[in-house]
């Protein structure tokens, strides 16, 4: 029998790679939206005792509640087991609280999701390149969490995009330079970082600690939201020397006209990443320049 695969509205361009990456059944939802702004939300398929699949990130409020009720139906509707892939997982930046009273958000959330009721045959949830580890362990124990990383995807994309040419794997800010220098074990080449500091109230960049003359630099990031810290950093490596410099992500979230504006910059040659994020689909027409998460999310799936 084949699993049945469920997806909220905000995913469904990914459907077909993940139809293409697994053997899979595609389950239908009924979407209504009424005169007062109330959603109307059907569970069409018979999930009587079937191993279900939810794909659904998380970008907005809306998201979460969509992926929140289709979860809760499933369940009540009888499903063996429920798996819960979020390839976006929102608010992932609000994972403490800095200040007395701020909402650490990125909990609330995962107990959101923790109330959907388990299933006899297990509940997981999937999650992608979290901006921070410990977000897996805010879901309650009945739903047991799986993070699965990136970096074959993000290895793959920048060897497909560099080639045989050398280059220089950069963060944004020293705050990500342990990400780096990971990924840049695994391929091969030097890291580098750039030191901000902050004065009269703004943050700005004070140098590099590593030698990019006359080299290009490959800048990653979790996540790539207005651009802001990447036009900053992109244009510290160009006055370091830089060549060129293109920037690859986990998220490509780019909200409003954050994609023109990097543009617009002339700092960044290249800019690519994966589909986990609806706003990837604005680079979609561009050769090379998304990747796509369903064959690592689909093979995280299965038995080691």
């Amino acid at each position: 029998m084949k699993r049945l695969l469920f997806a909220i509205q905000s995913y469904a361009y990914l459907v077909p790679a993940f139809l293409k990456a697994a053997e899979l059944e595609l389950g239908e939802v009924e979407h209504k939206v009424f005169p007062d702004g109330e959603r109307y939300l059907r569970v069409a398929t018979d999930c009587w005792g079937k191993d279900v699949l939810l794909l659904g990130g998380t970008p907005n409020d809306l998201d979460w509640l969509e992926l929140y009720d289709l979860g809760y139906a499933i369940s009540r509707a009888g499903a063996r087991s429920l798996s819960i892939i979020m390839p976006y997982f929102g608010y992932a930046t609000m994972e403490r609280a800095v200040k007395p009273g701020e909402v650490v958000t990125a909990k609330t959330r995962a107990h959101l999701v923790s109330a959907i009721p388990p299933c006899e045959g297990g509940t997981r949830v999937f999650l992608f390149d979290l901006h921070t580890d410990g977000i897996a362990y805010y879901f309650d124990d009945s739903h047991v969490t799986r993070h699965v990383y990136g970096a074959p995807l993000v290895c793959e994309a920048v060897r497909a995009l560099m080639g045989d040419r050398p280059y220089v794997l950069a963060a944004t800010d020293a705050g990500r330079a342990k990400w780096v220098q990971s990924l840049a074990r695994d391929l091969g080449v030097e890291p580098a970082f750039v030191y901000k500091e902050r004065r009269e109230g703004k943050l700005g960049v004070t140098g590099v600690n590593a030698d990019v003359a006359g080299r290009e630099v490959v800048i990653y990031d979790d996540m790539i939201r207005t651009g802001g810290s990447l036009v900053q950093a992109a244009r510290a490596y160009h006055a370091a020397g830089a060549s060129k410099v293109h920037a690859v992500t986990s998220h490509l979230v780019l909200p409003g006209d954050s994609l023109e504006k990097i543009k617009a910059s002339g700092e960044i040659t290249t800019l690519m990443g994966t589909d986990s994020h609806p706003g990837s689909q604005q680079l979609a027409e561009t050769p090379g320049a998304v990747w796509s998460v369903a064959a690592l999310l689909t093979r995280a799936l299965e038995p080691a």
